[in-house]
């Protein structure tokens, strides 16, 4: 069978866990080898991922149900750039301890499962009907389960795993409630006949199915009020798989909900804009209010993270074209910055607690982390040059084109909240005296590495205006 060029990426993540187990069987080192074939793989795969030539209009099909456009194309990237990040920032957690918890093990399966996350997003991005959409989510979904429990000697990485699991449970049977809504509404599972149903007249059953498939992504999302498991798994799994959650998790959620709002629901945007816009400015407050009051850094990246589900919801207000140009862009932002500071925060955990006080005196001791951390910080915060401000300009821009000028005026004044509780961990960082009390940090050669890479990244893609303004250009969605 004839096999195009565009699917290759996607059956080489599929085989790549059974390689990277696999290769446990012919290696003396178990723990290097699959890390470098990781490392190798993934890399690949992001690259023919940036050679596919990117089409215009309907895109294209495998097998008449697996669907590749330059939305999905691009958001494949999004989810390979988390997996090599976050496979590159576990590697230290496997060779020792961290956190205050046991060396993990079994990295060759951990790698396995971050690819099966990986492709899950990809199958999401991907479907033409409602039984592919929810197998991608739930394939997304279930391998975190696994991975925040991964530390078995961990007792905290088990009870963020149980809650995390009956949580996503909750939100699976909300999803398949909405689904079954939806097909009785349209009476078929494909997106073309559904959004041709929508578009001829509406029901109770859809607004039913439409409340339903938001609560359940709300859960996976962060959105207000589904977030409340959120700053106990992220403060109970492994940092790295945090990381991974908070970038990985998110990117297919908001994937979900994009393919959903612009392709099934599209006739009845205007009318769910309004639903849009409160989870939106709802989110984005009470994830800004809850981090004001965090001392630990991973439970405040995760109210951090719950603020920045928000902002992304903003560019849903917008026409197809800009809202998925704007939220792309944001999520190679985000990742980047995000994966920025959880590295910082790792080379913290290993030899200290993860709190605030922890950074006191950074920038005598070890200046080039703190510059790291206060350019990750400012990127999150907004502020220019970095890249995160271009990013929160996208997203404003495209809920402010259709006209909700109320939403984005709320969510800028609410980025200046989120400026405070960014500058405490500056200040900490910077103003603070240094606590003679406090383990002092080491850092290998390859976290020295990874942390210019990603300051740069961070800085350049601000910097230059072009490729922040024209990182798409010539692109229809």
């Amino acid at each position: 069978m004839y096999i195009p060029n565009f699917i290759i990426p996607d059956l080489l993540l599929l085989l790549f866990p059974f390689i990277v187990i696999g290769s446990r069987l012919f290696c003396t080192d178990r723990s290097k080898v699959p890390w470098r074939i990781a490392n190798i793989g993934f890399i690949l795969i992001f690259i023919l991922l940036n050679l596919i030539p990117l089409a215009s209009g309907a895109g294209r099909f495998f097998i008449t149900n697996w669907h590749i456009d330059d939305f999905g194309v691009l958001m494949r990237e999004v989810l390979m750039v988390s997996a090599i990040l976050g496979i590159w920032l576990a590697k230290d957690y496997f060779d020792h301890s961290g956190d205050g918890k046991p060396a993990m093990h079994q990295i060759a399966e951990f790698i396995g499962t971050v690819a099966f996350a990986t492709f899950g997003g990809f199958t999401v991005v991907s479907a033409c009907d409602l039984l592919t959409f929810f197998l991608g989510l739930e394939i997304a979904t279930i391998p975190m389960y696994a991975l925040a429990a991964w530390n078995k000697r961990d007792q905290y990485g088990s009870e963020a795993a149980t809650k995390y699991i009956l949580m996503g449970s909750v939100a699976t049977a909300f999803e398949l409630f909405g689904f079954s809504y939806l097909y009785g509404f349209a009476g078929s599972i494909h997106f073309e006949a559904i959004q041709q149903a929508v578009a001829a007249g509406t029901s109770p059953l859809l607004w039913i199915a439409v409340l339903f498939l938001f609560a359940g992504i709300g859960f996976k999302l962060t959105l207000f009020p589904f977030y409340t498991w959120a700053p106990d798994v992220y403060e109970g799994a492994p940092t790295p798989v945090t990381a991974i959650l908070s970038v990985t998790s998110k990117a297919t959620a908001i994937a979900f909900l994009v393919v959903l709002v612009f392709g099934p629901l599209a006739p009845i945007q205007e009318q769910v804009a309004p639903f849009i816009a409160l989870l939106a400015g709802t989110t984005l407050f009470v994830g800004n209010l809850g981090a004001l009051k965090q001392f630990r850094l991973r439970r405040f990246m995760a109210y951090s993270s719950i603020a920045q589900a928000g902002y992304i919801m903003v560019a849903l207000l917008g026409p197809a074209a800009t809202a998925k140009t704007a939220i792309i862009y944001y999520l190679f932002v985000y990742a980047v910055s995000n994966y920025l500071a959880f590295f910082i925060f790792g080379i913290i955990g290993h030899h200290r607690e993860e709190t605030f006080d922890s950074l006191r005196g950074l920038s005598k001791q070890k200046p080039m982390l703190a510059i790291a951390l206060a350019v990750a910080m400012f990127s999150l915060a907004g502020i220019p040059p970095l890249a995160g401000f271009f990013g929160k300009f996208h997203l404003f821009f495209s809920g402010a084109s259709t006209g909700h000028y109320g939403i984005v005026t709320f969510a800028v004044l609410n980025n200046v909240l989120a400026l405070y509780y960014y500058l405490q961990l500056i200040k900490s960082a910077w103003i603070d005296e240094t606590d003679d009390h406090l383990n002092p940090l080491r850092m290998t050669k390859r976290q020295r590495g990874v942390i210019g890479l990603l300051t740069v990244a961070v800085i350049v893609l601000g910097v230059l205006p072009f490729l922040s303004d024209n990182i798409f250009a010539g692109f229809t969605f």
